[in-house]
């Protein structure tokens, strides 16, 4: 089943929207049509078409690596920056999202995947990852995040 809840965190500017998804092949597509409904309805379409990419490539990573539904999370951080997160419960942090490398390099072109996680980090302003230990739910595995909006400089981030 597939539920979305809006949270409420701190001033008007931000607010918080999580997405329980099953494991389906349709999940990826969920999410992006969540995404954009939830972009368009707090006027932050400018990330629009980054942050679609980039929460089609997280959700389609835990598709794939993990068994079990998977927990998409859109946060605004104010009026400028949104964080996207991807809860699955396999515990593995896969890379490049296990380190920061320095400078990232492309996935070779013999590498049987691989190349979305890299255009996750090569795309967004900031990301990460981290294993769970468990939460209230009993629940494992790891999150992989990230966020778009204006580069620290004041810059706006490039798409």
């Amino acid at each position: 089943m597939v539920t979305v809840s809006p949270q409420k965190s701190g001033p008007s500017a931000s607010w918080a929207y999580v997405l329980q998804l099953p494991h389906d092949p349709l999940a990826p597509h969920i999410a992006r049509g969540t995404l954009r409904a939830v972009l368009a309805g707090h006027g932050m379409t400018q990330f629009t078409d980054t942050a679609e990419l980039l929460t089609s490539e997280l959700v389609t990573n835990a598709y794939q690596h993990s068994t079990g539904p998977a927990t998409l999370r859109l946060r605004a951080l104010g009026d400028t920056r949104l964080r996207v997160s991807v809860w699955d419960a396999n515990p593995h942090i896969p890379p490049p999202f296990d380190e920061h490398p320095t400078p990232l390099h492309p996935v070779p072109a013999t590498a049987g995947g691989g190349r979305g996680l890299f255009l996750v980090c090569h795309y967004a302003d900031a990301w990460g990852g981290y294993p769970l230990g468990g939460d209230l739910f009993g629940r494992g595995g790891k999150l992989l995040w990230c966020e778009l909006g204006p580069w620290a400089d004041g810059q706006a981030a490039a798409a």
